[in-house]
């Protein structure tokens, strides 16, 4: 029941802003065209976050589980839409050790980062990546990604992941 309310409370974190900023502006058919939703790309705080998902999974794509282990948090949640949720940095790291070594790597959709502040706390990660073997550039599919990062004493670090198949969600 608590892992629901954090679900529900991450949820709720992304969508009551956009429909509290929907409901003061224009009517929808008014509002003028976004070509990327969330922060700009040249925006410091986009700039942050990008490049800390570049360096979590250079660590994850190499099974540098070190370099792993320091950026994601002790309780860190994952949420899985195939394997549920596990908790906890050395579960993640042990799934990752047994699972995805040597076997599965990712790639970021160029374009698909969003990039949203959250006031003292960090950040939220929307985006979707592309899994592949590693010496065979066929892919074995693409999931949208959620990640919280949380800033603390000038270190961040992954606290909340929500991972599933977009292409799937209705059939």
């Amino acid at each position: 029941m608590k892992n629901l309310r954090v679900l529900f409370s991450l949820l709720a974190m992304i969508a009551v802003p956009a429909l509290f900023a929907h409901a003061q502006g224009k009517p929808a058919q008014m509002q003028p065209a976004q070509t990327q939703p969330g922060l700009p790309a040249t925006d410091e705080l986009y700039k942050t976050v990008a490049a800390l998902d570049s360096t979590l999974f250079d660590a994850y794509n190499k099974c540098d589980l070190d370099k792993l282990g320091t950026m994601v948090s002790e309780d860190l949640e994952f949420y899985h839409d195939q394997t549920g949720l596990a908790v906890g940095r050395q579960p993640f790291i042990d799934a990752i050790k047994s699972n995805i070594c040597g076997k599965v790597h990712r790639e970021l959709v160029a374009g698909t980062i969003e990039v949203y502040p959250l006031k003292n706390y960090g950040a939220v990660e929307i985006g979707v990546h592309r899994f592949t073997h590693p010496n065979d550039p066929t892919a074995l599919g693409e999931a949208k990604f959620i990640t919280l990062w949380k800033q603390k004493d000038g270190a961040w670090k992954v606290t909340r992941v929500i991972s599933f198949d977009h292409h799937s969600v209705g059939q």
